[in-house]
């Protein structure tokens, strides 16, 4: 980028890109984007005060809400998203974990599992797809000694979750991560529920207790109202 404080800015927002860690350090961010360290810091300080970039308790960085929420016209309905903003930010405040909301883009059994913060995990292997998967993908590759690669298995995992409403994955995806995950359901118009259109989770290290987690993910789901249909 060019040497204006807005390529500035972007670039560091692009160190975010690639498919690399979600949670960067400072120096990871000044190495990848050439930046002095004290440029850095002054740029990620502004980003994190406008809700660009996100701060964890642990000192790194992660792309933060307000830049999700400008990233998720698609394909994340909007109206979804509108009605889940406060769910969200209460979950992330409650549990201190990076809250989260999926759908999934195309077939039910093969379709790309789509976060609103831009990550797109292999649904077998997070929370959100195993709530919002109707079978085992066709293909089900290993990312760590924890992920689920078999079929029936998973098929299984499938069943229970969805009898309990609630999915709780452990290091599929990434070592020291969990995710737990519920259906976000629709209405039909009569104050009923609806089916599912999308899950509400979120990611917290292993070894925080997951009763208090599991609990607020439930309660964070449930207040959910999806916009009805256009007719």
């Amino acid at each position: 980028m060019g040497e204006s404080v807005a390529g500035r800015l972007f670039s560091v927002l692009d160190a975010f890109e690639g498919g690399g860690p979600p949670v960067l350090r400072l120096t990871d961010i000044a190495a990848r984007t050439g930046l002095p360290a004290p440029t850095a810091l002054r740029l990620v300080r502004e980003l994190v005060a406008w809700g660009g970039l996100e701060r964890g308790a642990d000192g790194g960085y992660r792309l933060g809400l307000r830049l999700r929420v400008l990233g998720a016209a698609a394909p994340c309905p909007r109206g979804l998203l509108d009605a889940a903003l406060p769910a969200l930010r209460a979950l992330g405040a409650r549990t201190g974990g990076h809250a989260d909301l999926a759908v999934l883009a195309g077939p039910s059994a093969d379709g790309v599992l789509c976060l609103v913060s831009g990550d797109r995990p292999p649904p077998h292997a997070t929370a959100y797809g195993k709530v919002l998967l109707a079978a085992p993908p066709a293909e089900l590759p290993r990312h760590t000694r924890h992920t689920v690669v078999s079929p029936g298995v998973l098929a299984g995992q499938l069943a229970r979750v969805r009898a309990a409403g609630l999915a709780v994955c452990a290091e599929e995806f990434r070592l020291g991560e969990v995710t737990v995950a519920a259906p976000v359901r629709g209405g039909d118009g009569n104050g009923n529920g609806g089916g599912t259109v999308g899950a509400l989770g979120v990611t917290v290290s292993t070894g925080v207790p997951l009763d208090r987690v599991v609990a607020a993910v439930r309660a964070a789901a449930a207040r959910v109202r999806p916009p009805e249909p256009a007719p």
